[in-house]
């Protein structure tokens, strides 16, 4: 009696078994080795089952207890084949982690590298804006301290001025490079147009800028990424796509503040550049920004057909 509660009970935990596994074939995405194993299981309990009613009638025959014998067989090759490529997966799942890894190495450089930039960006601005006419201020003072009367001191007095009046607007403007003071007081959208007009009055492309936005206010992290992500994908077409026009579109739609940017250069390939030691930094740099406030980045470029990207944040 112990006997049969025993076999009964296996077999309502091996049918359970097999039902779960079988439900779990769709989350794994169909994977050959989870089929075969579930139908292993499947087997098996069919297996438990045949083992219950040999147990209850012993008149069975031999070429039932035969066939009995090869289900067991089977049982063992669809388990076999099925661990076999689990280990497939497991080396397939080790591959995508060392990809992460360089992938997260590439996007951490991309960082370091757009940085480094930006200070000897910064240091130029300074040395080559500040510092000439700082220069020229000190040269007027001293013209005025040594008492020098060849030349007339209202013109030193003008000339010193003007100097300081030049001096106060670069440094304006260099402040103004590193924390657009547009965007702390007017917005997103009314930065970005007032950075794309400055870019159109060069004449080397045309912008079409296009929101829905009025005055409403994001955060002020979502503000700055998506601005400096717009910047960095104006300058990467002025500096390597040979374009004529470039598409900008600024929406919220709902819950979501979207980016569409587009431009009709020369393209590239972008997977290629992507995988590249050191291509494709500014993009990089821009897809761990937006990363970082939960936002998806999506770029599409092919050579001779130019690029579109898209930037979508949760707001």
């Amino acid at each position: 009696m112990l006997t049969i509660i025993a076999l009964i009970v296996s077999i309502i935990l091996q049918f359970v078994a097999t039902v779960f596994a079988i439900r779990l074939i769709k989350v794994t995405k169909y994977n050959i080795s989870w089929i075969l194993i579930s139908i292993g299981l499947m087997i098996m309990a069919a297996r438990r089952l045949f083992e219950f009613f040999t147990y209850v009638n012993r008149d069975l025959s031999d070429a039932m207890l035969t066939l009995n014998n090869w289900l067991g067989v089977l049982i063992s090759i669809l388990l076999v084949i099925g661990i076999f490529y689990i280990g497939k997966i497991f080396i397939y799942l080790k591959r995508m982690e060392e990809l992460r890894q360089q992938s997260e190495k590439r996007i951490l450089g991309a960082i370091i590298f757009t940085e480094e930039n930006e200070r000897k960006r910064f240091a130029k601005d300074l040395h080559d804006g500040l510092g000439p006419l700082l220069s020229s201020v000190k040269m007027s003072v001293s013209s005025l301290s040594s008492g020098n009367e060849k030349e007339p001191r209202k013109a030193i007095y003008n000339n010193a001025m003007q100097a300081v009046n030049e001096s106060i607007n670069s440094l304006k403007e260099i402040s103004n490079n590193l924390s657009p003071h547009i965007l702390d007081h007017f917005g997103l959208a009314k930065a970005i147009r007032s950075f794309t007009s400055k870019i159109e009055q060069v004449g080397k492309v045309r912008i079409d800028f296009r929101t829905n936005l009025k005055d409403g206010r994001f955060d002020s992290q979502v503000e700055v990424i998506l601005y400096r992500a717009v910047c960095e994908l104006v300058n990467n077409t002025l500096k390597h796509a040979d374009a004529g026009k470039v598409l900008i579109s600024l929406d919220q739609e709902n819950n979501m503040l979207k980016v569409l940017y587009q431009d009709d250069g020369k393209g590239f390939d972008f997977e290629k550049a992507m995988l590249q030691e050191n291509g494709g930094m500014g993009l990089h740099n821009i897809q761990s920004r937006i990363a970082s406030i939960n936002g998806t980045f999506r770029c599409e470029s092919w050579p001779g057909e130019g690029i579109i990207v898209t930037i979508a944040v949760k707001i």
